[in-house]
């Protein structure tokens, strides 16, 4: 897959800034331009309900305007569904979200892959390696090139542990992490620190190489949670998340990718956390 990186940390949003005038996704990536932001995810959350006609046009307003964009899947995926017919919903979802994504130029279609369902960890591994790998292949059939980003998931019930995907994506080209610290954070009760931060990018590169380094994509929030693990999202400075200590190990270990947030104040922290960084 072709490099894109930029040679250092780009920041945006999870879908459109919440001060852009219109709904639209081409709305949205004008206003992170005019915010001085570089990239912005396409939240397909609720659904893929974007033209193949609008995508491409998309694609145009961010290359024109040089913003990067990635996309999230549909919130209802679970690859490990019991019953056949939920598990292959959930493949479609995925699929249907990269294609639209990969017309819009996106370079990675972010969802939760998975939940264990009283299943063991071992055992929904395989179940969801085999349906990456039918996705990655499928794509790839129809010239499709996109990343699949499964993300870190925020509670214990859910597939998706840094172990299990750096694994992932060692062994299924076409995969690579969605790393989202605060679920991270949340979902563990630590890794809240710049010791453990910088053991986390390390454990990243020891199962990626350095592409996987300088190739991030990241989700950063300030994060409520409780012993099960996540319960909303929450404003940076409002938060115990230690985002400054999170930037400071990104810029000493030379990463490189985008870096999304997903705070309820969208832009206001993700100009907080691109001022934190260039000041560092």
């Amino acid at each position: 897959m072709e490099d894109k990186k930029s040679g250092d940390l780009l920041f945006g949003t999870a879908g459109t800034p919440s001060s852009t005038s219109g709904s639209s996704t081409q709305a949205g990536i004008e206003r992170i331009h005019e915010l001085g932001l570089e990239c912005m995810e396409v939240e397909f959350v609720r659904g893929v309900h974007m033209s193949a006609d609008t995508a491409l046009v998309v694609g145009e307003v961010a290359a024109r305007l040089g913003v990067r964009l990635t996309a999230h899947a549909p919130y209802f995926i679970n690859l490990n569904a019991h019953e056949r017919d939920k598990a292959e919903a959930s493949r479609q979802r995925i699929l249907e979200a990269a294609r639209i994504a990969s017309l819009c130029g996106g370079e990675g279609v972010v969802f939760h892959a998975a939940f264990y369902m009283g299943d063991p960890p071992d055992e929904v591994y395989a179940v969801v390696k085999t349906a990456l790998e039918e996705i990655v292949a499928e794509l790839g059939a129809e010239g499709k090139e996109i990343l699949l980003r499964p993300e870190v998931t925020g509670k214990g019930s859910q597939f998706g542990t840094l172990e299990e995907l750096l694994s992932l994506s060692a062994e299924v080209p076409g995969v690579a992490p969605c790393i989202d610290f605060a679920h991270w954070h949340a979902r563990s009760g630590g890794f809240n620190s710049y010791q453990e931060f910088t053991a986390i990018l390390g454990q990243v590169e020891e199962a990626l190489g350095r592409w996987g380094v300088e190739n991030l994509l990241l989700h950063v929030s300030g994060i409520d949670y409780g012993p099960k693990g996540e319960k909303k999202h929450l404003i940076l400075p409002e938060s115990d998340f230690q985002y400054v200590d999170l930037l400071r190990a990104l810029k000493d270990c030379a990463a490189r990718g985008l870096v999304i947030c997903e705070s309820p104040n969208l832009e206001e922290d993700a100009l907080l956390l691109q001022q934190t960084y260039r000041a560092l």
